[in-house]
């Protein structure tokens, strides 16, 4: 049983971690939240071993585990923002890196996942429905309008200004 959980491990835990970087936007959360949900699969290995596509279980459980530190981080955010301005930190990421993570994060969650799991992982459209229980049709949808919505976010006047409004309008020059 441990060597079928470590082949499995070994051969989705990079693909798991890359999904959940687009989705979450920090790789170290990426690794943790990943960490926590291959725990789980360890947990109920003898029944989720059996599922047709384990590490879609994998994927699942790590996308809510990431919803759930996002609401604790929001709640975190809301305690800090009544203490007032805090110092910014120093050596950060690229500005490419910036703006790429940040166009992502604007994305409501179901476009996101459909991004990450599309592009990242390289999963099909009828794949990315069976994992995510939507039709077809609404996957597609899901990543039209995303890129559409990444395509303006990533513009340079954008880049510029990432307070501007966006709003799901067809993109005008």
């Amino acid at each position: 049983m441990q060597a079928d959980f470590d082949a499995f491990y070994t051969a989705t835990v990079r693909r798991v971690v890359l999904y959940l970087y687009a989705a979450c936007g920090d790789r170290s959360d990426a690794q943790d939240i990943a960490q926590e949900a291959f725990a789980r699969a360890w947990q109920h290995w003898p029944k989720v071993s059996r599922y047709d596509d384990p590490e879609g279980w994998v994927r699942a459980v790590a996308w809510r585990l990431m919803i759930n530190r996002w609401r604790g981080l929001r709640r975190w955010l809301a305690a800090r923002a009544r203490l007032g301005p805090q110092a910014e930190a120093v050596g950060g990421p690229s500005p490419d890196r910036v703006a790429i993570v940040g166009a992502l994060q604007r994305l409501p969650a179901p476009q996101r996942q459909a991004v990450a799991l599309h592009y990242l992982l390289d999963m099909p459209v009828y794949e990315i429905a069976a994992s995510t229980g939507v039709p077809e049709g609404t996957v597609k949808a899901r990543l039209s309008r995303a890129r559409a919505t990444l395509g303006r976010l990533l513009d340079d006047r954008l880049v510029d200004n990432p307070d501007e409004e966006i709003s799901d309008a067809p993109y005008r020059a």
